[in-house]
């Protein structure tokens, strides 16, 4: 299982903060992940698409499309933070 969870403009247009999901099958980094959340539709497709400003991390640690994924791991969706 693992723990998504969804921060700022994300969790505003997905309409959802966090949820728990099995491990899709064949679904095995990031890039996976985020291909198989993008067949969703909607808000999913726009929000995750190519070129569209986002951040992920794995376990708190920033991640990449390549970053391997395993059951138990709690996966933060968010967008670029900008300080000032």
């Amino acid at each position: 299982m693992l723990t998504l969870m969804y921060f700022a403009r994300l969790r505003e247009a997905l309409g959802v903060s966090s949820e728990q999901i099995d491990l899709p099958p064949g679904v095995q980094d990031i890039a996976g992940l985020t291909a198989w959340l993008r067949q969703r539709g909607g808000a999913w497709e726009s929000e995750l698409a190519a070129g569209r400003a986002y951040r992920v991390a794995v376990n708190q640690d920033m991640a990449e499309g390549a970053t391997p994924l395993k059951d138990g791991d709690e996966v933060a969706i968010f967008p670029p933070v900008t300080g000032g």
